[in-house]
């Protein structure tokens, strides 16, 4: 009887413990490409975006929310306000070496990335503070750098995705598409 209880309990941990670890898997699983799956869910996927640029590789970490059916500019995302360009926690930009945006040189590291959508022009922000939820704890005094870029008309993306675009020696671009729109700008990799 002791080994048959013994067995049954050990049987009930083993159980236990795959079903944590599926659940923590699950939490932990990142999308390369939210645009590829088979949109079933009404939440916003965990994505991410990883290229490299010069020698040195480029991560971006963001929720992707989906269009389905709503209006988006003007309307999910006010025009003129700090939005996280994501959703959830704030959009994350990593870089192990110095790299150059809209020409100020920002040290290695982990920051936030945000915009302020208008109309006809919008301003992409870097911030020192990466760890917060959507843009709540903003602060224009952790800014890093701002700068002016005016979004294209793009195809039809159900989901916001980033991209990180090598170009020519240590110089790429950083994109980020969703519903109609598209913008980029440039970023120099140095050291």
């Amino acid at each position: 009887m002791f080994q048959s209880t013994f067995v049954s309990r050990f049987w009930l941990v083993v159980i236990l413990l795959a079903g944590a670890l599926k659940l923590q898997a699950q939490k932990e699983a990142v999308c390369y490409n939210p645009n590829l799956l088979k949109d079933t869910s009404k939440r916003s996927i965990k994505s991410a975006a990883v290229g490299v640029i010069g020698h040195d590789s480029v991560k971006i970490n963001y929720h992707s929310p989906g269009v389905r059916g709503r209006i988006i500019w003007g309307g999910l995302v006010p025009y003129d306000e700090v939005w996280v360009t994501g959703a959830h926690d704030a959009t994350t930009l990593e870089i192990g070496h110095t790299f150059v945006v809209g020409g100020k040189e920002i040290p290695a590291g982990k920051y936030a990335l945000f915009t302020i959508p208008g109309k006809n022009e919008w301003t992409v922000i870097i911030n020192t503070k990466w760890q917060q939820h959507l843009a709540t704890e903003y602060d224009q005094k952790e800014d890093v750098v701002r700068i002016k870029v005016k979004p294209v008309k793009y195809a039809l993306t159900e989901r916001l995705q980033y991209f990180v675009e090598p170009g020519k020696s240590n110089t790429g671009k950083i994109a980020v598409a969703w519903e109609k729109l598209r913008i980029e700008f440039p970023i120099t990799i140095k050291g």
